[in-house]
């Protein structure tokens, strides 16, 4: 049995990666909406990370035997009208899923949960990475994106991105 604060901010946390694929659909729609269908692509892929994220947390509370209690999904409330600022709305929220991440992980230290925390490894790792990821989009179209070339060069990089189920065993 996991201790009730930890399990209570895993299943909050469901709520919120699915709130970042709702998100990341938003900026996918919006990406698609002004003609860049790479980029569209990218968000789409994001929006299936973040969809799997959630999935995760909701079987690993499952195998805990844990009740999943699933919440109403926010609408994206953010104003989508350039494209630099989608990626700089990107990062920040990454940024934003990061600390959540980090306050579960604190939670499982302070109770010596150590299961969870070997669990929340894998997040913290790809945590790392999305944040990566989103600060080199950002420098690419600061770069390249104002230039028709450029820009049409990344939309294709960003439209190669396919799908890939994570790893991680439970």
């Amino acid at each position: 049995m996991l201790n009730e604060k930890v399990s209570a901010l895993l299943n909050n946390q469901i709520n919120k990666e699915l709130y970042s694929a709702y998100l990341y659909l938003d900026f996918s729609n919006y990406y698609q909406e002004i003609g860049l269908d790479g980029y569209a692509n990218w968000y789409l892929v994001q929006a299936q990370e973040e969809r799997d994220h959630a999935l995760l947390m909701m079987q690993y509370l499952q195998n805990n035997g844990e009740k999943v209690t699933l919440e109403a999904i926010a609408k994206p409330d953010k104003v989508l009208d350039d494209k630099l600022t989608v990626l700089k709305l990107g990062l920040e929220h990454e940024c934003y899923v990061t600390s959540l991440i980090h306050t579960i992980y604190d939670a499982a230290y302070s109770v010596r949960d150590f299961r969870t925390m070997q669990f929340l490894d894998w997040f913290v790792k790809e945590q790392g990475e999305e944040e990566k990821n989103a600060e080199d989009l950002i420098k690419k179209m600061e770069l390249f994106g104002d230039d028709a070339k450029g820009l049409y060069m990344l939309n294709s990089e960003m439209g190669a991105r396919v799908y890939s189920a994570p790893s991680l065993v439970l």
